[in-house]
């Protein structure tokens, strides 16, 4: 009783001195506001209350405090906010406080307008939501439109700190409210995938974590709303973000409520990290996944029961060194796999080639587990192998004859050779012999036996065994008959009306023409000759690769020229005329291209484009006057593409700046040159350490066209940011990239070395490898000792 009198006593004795200072915060002077909220601060702080007094003295102090929340000056806001999240965090009924502090937060963060314009100001109002949740849990559902509305705003943030700790909140509200949260959960997907390709790693961690809290708490339904996102980032550049999505899909697979509903959209993608190339990651999924099989084992007992009986553990002829999935594992796949099939049908076909390797390596997976059941899914599997085993990408060839593999040791030869024969012998392609030989390497001795002489049969007729041969054979008849020097000599006599004939109907294309196919093969073929026809040539792939186009069919053909322009001078430049058409074919054809559109396709399709672009720098085949001509249309685009999802689009595209720096600096103004470095910098913090050091060594050749153009005064501020920027990842983590830094601020000191002195000494201190700031030092007074001390 004397304790609550004490603190009773106390607080109204706060209460009392600040009566005048709050009196204070309708000022119109803005230093008294300021003064009236630290003393206020001071008062709630300093004093030593005991967390009853200060609860007194929050809720007398809160709608005055609240009101400063508007102050037009950022010091007052900032105090406010501080004093404020002080108090939630020790008074010991904060839900007091939520019917004035809620609605004051949502109007400084919910408006649609951003009313907070301070980042550091917004993150401390996110941030003091996130503590009002962590200390009043299940008392704020009767807020939850509020909240959302809230998070809806603030996971878009332009500031990324914002979003990270908006993430945060989000995952943290929906498992203190489930029960109210899963009502109106759906309206934070859309901000969230809008967030889920942001630059920074770290956000697109926080934003996959809490997608899967807030499907877990929320509505289920949602799943189909993310999942294609969600696969999109188990291509991503940073390991921790592909290991985000594991862990929140086999969770999902663990734990969530109508799970049932979703293994067969669920599973592909937790067995694909099960083949990623890190090790932690798949054996991340790998756990995942073997508790899923032992929970549903767990959970269908009774169904599993003569299964769990009487299976043997391993088949007779098991592939050796393969681990055997458990049987929950197994029957998972084998009651998914007709709805599972088909996409993996699908993927292993698509135009980008990380899809495809992704699918060849998910069908071994599945085979692996599905063993005999795979039997009933034969005609799919097989059309499949056929087409991907003609793949241009190593790694789907070489999975694609392991999935052929496991086919052979797990189904009777009797079926695979009553579907595989007659289709060899209806279309004698080289992947039919190939997935043929791969079941055969598959299967026992003693299965194939009867069968040996049907096979034999088939594969020696001369339309199978010669098939490749006949057709370079009937060429040279073709040649000699003509009375011309070889193949090349045929193609020469004959080229321009191969042309005619392959390119009709040329605006009509798709992936699937075969007149796009003999084109192809007409142009790839030809060799020097085909340099004799670009006037035939260059028309149609203007027209066909148009951005209106299908995607397939320019990609198709955007590889055919990357090929050509490989060998330029023993293909398409055999004669020495391709530089005519070189402007037009990079602002007709490349440049729209790199335009950006949003979807993965057209992130693929830019990919290609980009790499064209630099093969054809590479061919050498341009000069330098030529490539000056195109420079100002082609630097906007390139610079745009380093913004790409693809790592090797980013890669590329520094190695294109770099290059066309080279050629284009010694004439570039200062304006130009100060166009392009913002956006190399931000390359420095990068997900690949590759592209990070490209960007510098890019930065380094910038920096050498830095001449007496470049007024030092007047842009005295570009070179204090570059300067800051570069110092910061002088401590970086990789060695590499440090050593890389290092030479760019060795090159930059040439253009200001006062300044550089000025900013190494500030942020010296703060390194932990000083060494370097020390080396840095050291150069520039042995070699600027002059120049640094003005």
């Amino acid at each position: 009783m004397a304790a609550a009198e004490g603190e009773q006593r106390a607080a109204g004795e706060v209460s009392q001195a600040l009566v005048r200072h709050v009196n204070c915060l309708n000022d119109e002077n803005r230093s008294s506001r300021k003064r009236a909220l630290a003393a206020i601060q001071k008062e709630a702080e300093d004093r030593r209350l005991s967390s009853g007094a200060l609860q007194e003295v929050f809720m007398d102090v809160l709608k005055p405090l609240l009101r400063c929340l508007s102050d037009p000056m950022e010091k007052c806001r900032e105090i406010t906010i501080h004093t404020l999240t002080y108090c939630v965090r020790n008074v010991p009924r904060p839900e007091e406080a939520l019917p004035h502090l809620v609605p004051a937060i949502t109007q400084r963060l919910g408006s649609p307008e951003r009313l907070e314009p301070s980042e550091e100001l917004r993150l401390a109002l996110a941030e003091l939501l996130t503590l009002l949740v962590e200390v009043c849990g299940r008392k704020l559902a009767p807020y939850l439109e509020e909240m959302l509305r809230i998070l809806q705003r603030t996971i878009v943030d332009p500031f990324p700190d914002v979003k990270k700790e908006s993430c945060k909140c989000a995952a943290n509200y929906a498992r203190s409210v489930p029960e109210h949260f899963h009502m109106q959960s759906e309206c934070l997907i859309k901000p969230l995938m809008q967030t889920i390709s942001h630059q920074h790693s770290k956000v697109r961690i926080a934003v996959i974590q809490t997608t899967g809290a807030v499907i877990q708490y929320g509505n289920s339904k949602s799943v189909d709303d993310v999942l294609s996102h969600l696969a999109q980032r188990l291509f991503d550049d940073s390991p921790q973000v592909r290991l985000a999505v594991t862990t929140v899909v086999g969770t999902w697979l663990l734990e969530l409520r109508e799970r049932y509903s979703y293994f067969h959209k669920l599973i592909p993608l937790l067995l694909s990290s099960a083949t990623d190339e890190i090790p932690d990651i798949k054996q991340t999924a790998l756990d995942y996944w073997q508790k899923v099989g032992l929970q549903w084992e767990k959970e269908n007992e009774d169904d599993l029961k003569d299964k769990m009986d009487f299976s043997a553990p391993y088949p007779p002829d098991y592939p050796p060194g393969l681990h055997r999935p458990g049987l929950g594992c197994r029957e998972l796949i084998f009651r998914n796999l007709s709805k599972i099939l088909p996409a993996v049908s699908h993927d292993i076909t698509d135009w980008v080639a990380g899809t495809r390797v992704k699918a060849a390596q998910l069908l071994v997976v599945l085979l692996i587990h599905a063993e005999d059941h795979s039997t009933q899914h034969m005609e799919l599997l097989l059309s499949t192998l056929y087409r991907s085993c003609l793949d241009e990408e190593e790694k789907v060839v070489h999975n694609s004859i392991k999935s052929a593999e496991l086919i052979g040791t797990f189904v009777n030869p009797e079926v695979f050779l009553k579907l595989m024969l007659p289709a060899l012998q209806k279309s004698p392609i080289s992947s039919h012999l190939t997935v043929l030989a791969a079941c055969i390497r598959g299967s026992s001795g003693e299965l194939l036996k009867p069968h040996l002489h049907r096979i034999a049969d088939v594969i020696s007729k001369p339309e199978i065994c010669q098939w490749s041969e006949k057709v370079q054979n009937v060429l040279l008849s073709l040649a000699e008959v003509q009375g011309v020097s070889g193949v090349q000599g045929l193609y020469r006599q004959h080229m321009q009306e191969l042309m005619h004939w392959a390119s009709r109907g040329h605006d009509h294309w798709t992936s699937y023409s075969i007149e796009r196919a003999q084109f192809e093969v007409l142009v790839s073929e030809s060799g020097p000759v085909i340099g004799e026809h670009l006037d035939l040539l260059m028309p149609v792939l203007k027209s066909c690769l148009q951005p209106d186009k299908e995607p397939q069919t320019r990609l198709k053909l955007f590889t055919m020229l990357s090929k050509l322009l490989l060998k330029a001078r023993e293909t398409v430049n055999s004669k020495g005329q391709f530089p005519l058409y070189s402007e037009a074919l990079i602002r007709e054809i490349l440049v729209p291209n790199l335009k950006w559109h949003a979807g993965r396709t057209a992130g693929a399709i830019r990919t290609v484009a980009v790499s064209c672009l630099w093969v054809l720098l590479q061919s050498e085949v341009l000069s330098h006057a030529e490539i000056l001509q195109v420079q100002d249309v082609l630097m906007p685009q390139v610079l745009a593409t380093l913004e790409e999802d693809s790592k090797t689009s980013r890669l590329v595209s520094c190695r294109i700046i770099k290059c066309l720096l080279g050629i284009c600096g010694p004439h570039s103004d200062p304006d130009k040159l100060n166009q392009i470095y913002p956006e190399i910098v931000k390359r420095l913090d990068d997900a690949s350490d590759e592209v990070r050091i490209t960007a510098a060594k890019t930065l380094n050749l910038w920096f050498k066209f830095v001449d007496y153009r470049y007024e030092r005064t007047t842009n005295r501020g570009h070179l204090e940011f570059l300067y800051r920027c570069l110092l910061v990842h002088l401590d970086d983590t990789d060695t590499a990239v440090q050593a890389a830094v290092l030479d760019v601020l060795k090159e930059a000191s040439v253009t200001y070395p006062s300044v550089l002195v000025q900013e190494i000494e500030a942020v010296k201190h703060k390194h932990r490898t000083p060494v370097y700031c020390d080396q840095l030092l050291q150069h520039i007074h042995m070699n600027h000792d002059d120049k640094a001390s003005t």
